[in-house]
């Protein structure tokens, strides 16, 4: 089967260890089709340095200053798009990947017409055997996203590729056609819920969002955002979800996903109290 050449996206801010460790595990999944492009956000850290030094064969793309998420990723999205890419995929910093992870996804990216963006299974770094991912559900009526499977031990059962609500931007792969058509991530979310954004904007134009579960990535989870449970991460999913809820849902919805989404969370947070978290 051709594999279409591909661009793999590594978003870098002041991350330069996990970075240099993601980079060398995705040489395994080497392959001539594919580039490694790292977009550093302004570092202050030497990843520029380290990245050139043990990494030479990729290309390091520097944008000078903190653009964020769907900025930075909009940087590499561009250059890859000038450089002729058939497939763009976007890579947390604080991941490593199995070696076969871009061959099962791009087999179920490129299987039919209108499958338009691909997501991997997703497990903890800290818990190999414990999933994060495992597709995403989006709720109108609750105004929330989850992850499927998320905390559950992974039955290590190959499965089969599946429609999902949406892919997490810690691992996506992209055709180059969805991405013309849906244009690039929107830069108004100032973290969080533009993956969900990005895949609600590729649905509602006839692309079908895939989970591949044969792929497998192992993330850290929110390492630059202060960790899972951090102020500045919950703060920030809470705005960017009321913004994204307030662009896409129905007003049937608003009469129900406010005081849902209130009572969902609320719960959640006397829970995490309780337990010490």
């Amino acid at each position: 089967m051709h594999t279409p050449l591909t661009y793999v996206i590594v978003l870098n801010w002041n991350g330069r260890d996990d970075t240099l460790e993601c980079l060398a595990s995705l040489r395994d999944a080497a392959h001539p089709s594919v580039c490694i492009l790292v977009v550093d956000n302004g570092s202050v850290d030497g990843s520029q340095e380290a990245i050139r030094r043990e990494h030479p064969g990729v290309i390091l793309l520097e944008t000078g200053s903190n653009l964020r998420f769907a900025g930075g990723n909009n940087a590499g999205i561009r250059f890859a798009l000038g450089k002729g890419a058939e497939q763009i995929m976007l890579l947390n910093n604080d991941t490593t990947v199995d070696p076969a992870f871009l061959g099962a996804m791009t087999d179920t990216l490129q299987s039919s017409t209108d499958i338009g963006i691909v997501a991997p299974k997703i497990l903890y770094s800290a818990d190999p055997g414990r999933l994060w991912y495992a597709g995403g559900e989006i709720s109108f009526w609750t105004g929330t996203m989850r992850h499927r499977g998320i905390r559950e031990p992974d039955d290590g059962v190959p499965g089969i590729p599946c429609e999902t609500g949406y892919a997490s931007g810690c691992c996506l792969l992209a055709k180059r056609i969805t991405v013309e058509k849906i244009g690039l991530l929107d830069e108004s979310y100032f973290m969080y819920s533009e993956d969900a954004d990005w895949c609600m904007r590729a649905r509602r134009a006839g692309f079908r969002v895939m989970y591949e579960p044969r792929a497998r990535v192992w993330h850290k989870v929110s390492v630059s955002a202060g960790g899972h449970l951090s102020s500045f991460k919950l703060r920030n999913k809470f705005v960017s979800n009321l913004r994204f809820f307030s662009r896409y849902a129905s007003w049937y919805h608003w009469l129900f996903f406010p005081w849902m989404n209130v009572l969902v969370n609320g719960y959640a947070a006397g829970r995490y109290l309780l337990a010490g978290r």
